[in-house]
């Protein structure tokens, strides 16, 4: 699948919306990650990198991905939610 066609899952998933200034998050999707994130700290996972609680949220929606499709998803998903975090 292409960034378009991952971009698109995620958007028919609810995950995502696009606007005129480019992609945007859901509450959907903003709720997993604080679940994702509250998970990794309850466990004291020493993580750096946003792809984490990413590949975290996503494995909690989607339940089943292979590692490839997984890997493409996060790759979408990490400069949408690097700009939602940018406070500018």
């Amino acid at each position: 699948m292409s960034e378009a066609g991952e971009l698109a899952r995620l958007e028919a998933d609810g995950l995502v919306r696009t606007s005129p200034k480019g992609a945007r998050t859901t509450a959907r999707w903003q709720a997993a990650m604080a679940r994702a994130a509250a998970r990794l700290g309850a466990n004291n996972a020493p993580w750096q990198d946003l792809r984490l609680p990413i590949a975290c949220a996503l494995v909690e929606i989607y339940d089943v991905l292979g590692d490839l499709e997984l890997a493409a998803l996060v790759e979408v998903m990490l400069p949408i939610e690097e700009r939602e975090l940018d406070a500018r």
